[in-house]
């Protein structure tokens, strides 16, 4: 597979992915990067590829059942297949307010053991960790067929500090 061009810094890597497959690729990639503990907020518009990126999250932690979008659901819970940790993955988008609103979910219970992944959790989610990995991804809105997503990691905190992000885009 061809490699995604990057732009990159310390705390900040930014990829071109023009295919869904190299978006659950570049999933796959970022899951060798998440441990337990590890909170993910992804943000994009509809149809940019939150979930496509998430099943190659989940494929790369080997975790069971299929990742699909917990739209209806809010939240699923997807055990490790091995000794790795279980991913959260929550789709936030119907929840209007802050964490709060996100207090049922356990969100801060599971956090510590899991890989917690959620969608749209931007002003909801913020307060369960410092250490956060915000990943944003744009794509062109309209009418179009264009499946070129230009994505934007950006480590917080302590944790990802010393990370290098820079070598998901190999």
């Amino acid at each position: 597979m061809e490699a995604p061009a990057a732009r990159h810094s310390q705390a900040e890597t930014e990829l071109t992915v023009t295919s869904p497959r190299q978006m659950g690729e570049l999933g796959r990639r970022l899951a060798t990067l998440l441990r337990a503990g590890d909170l993910v907020m992804l943000s994009g518009e509809l149809g940019a590829g939150k979930t496509t990126l998430t099943r190659g999250l989940g494929e790369g932690l080997g975790v069971r059942g299929a990742v699909t979008s917990p739209t209806f659901v809010i939240a699923r819970v997807h055990p490790s297949l091995g000794d790795g940790p279980p991913l959260v993955h929550v789709d936030a988008y119907r929840l209007g307010g802050g964490l709060d609103e996100m207090e049922d979910l356990d969100l801060d219970v599971s956090l510590p053991e899991s890989v917690v992944v959620v969608e749209w959790g931007e002003g909801k989610v913020e307060e369960l960790t410092e250490d956060r990995l915000a990943v944003r991804i744009h794509r062109a809105v309209g009418d179009t067929t264009d499946e070129v997503r230009h994505v934007t990691l950006t480590g917080l905190g302590a944790r990802w500090a010393g990370a290098d992000l820079g070598a998901l885009s190999v």
